[in-house]
């Protein structure tokens, strides 16, 4: 992939822009799950790579959430990232606030596990584990069907993001707990 931003430097720029636990553990859990995609669709020697984007695809949300990935560029520009990163990270917003369509099969996984590292970390907490290692496909499913429950979380951009990938739904849940298994600790 060339040359691109250091972890240790994403990292920094990642916490300069956002504060709150919840959103950098988030940033951390979406970055160990591009990270397992990535070796697991095989890109293992692109894996840091994109582990950075998914470090910093909501670098633009805790300060600007009504211009998500639309103040990221300025952001990670000024962060010094480079522009094939910015079109990364950009484009997980397609559709929702901008027009940058996930073209690599990186942004295209980025898109789909976004929203669903977020769904399935709220139903880990609900577990009486408080964890991924022992959650079932079948009542994540459960909590999937029930629009209520972590509604935030955009079912129709994790359906939007498993067709993108060409893959379906159940093998998008399960692959993302497995990914979010291997980088809980």
């Amino acid at each position: 992939m060339g040359e691109y931003i250091s972890r240790e430097d994403a990292f920094e720029l990642l916490k300069k822009h956002n504060k709150d636990p919840f959103h950098i553990q988030h940033a951390l859990t979406v970055e160990g799950v591009m990270k397992w995609y990535a070796t697991e669709l095989g890109y293992a020697e692109d894996a840091e790579y994109w582990g950075i984007v998914g470090l910093l695809h909501d670098i633009d949300f805790e300060e600007y959430p009504d211009e998500h990935c639309i103040k990221a560029p300025e952001l990670l520009r000024a962060g010094g990232v480079s522009e094939d990163i910015i079109h990364a990270v950009c484009s997980h917003g397609y559709g929702l606030t901008v027009d940058i369509k996930p073209e690599h099969e990186m942004e295209k996984v980025l898109y789909a596990v976004d929203e669903l590292s977020g769904l399935i970390g709220a139903a880990a907490l609900m577990r009486p584990s408080k964890s991924v290692q022992d959650m079932e496909l079948k009542s994540l499913k459960k909590k999937y069907k029930t629009k209520s429950f972590a509604a935030g979380c955009s079912r129709e951009v994790i359906e939007r993001g498993a067709e993108m990938m060409g893959v379906e739904l159940d093998k998008l849940l399960e692959d993302t707990i497995m990914a979010m298994r291997s980088c809980e600790n």
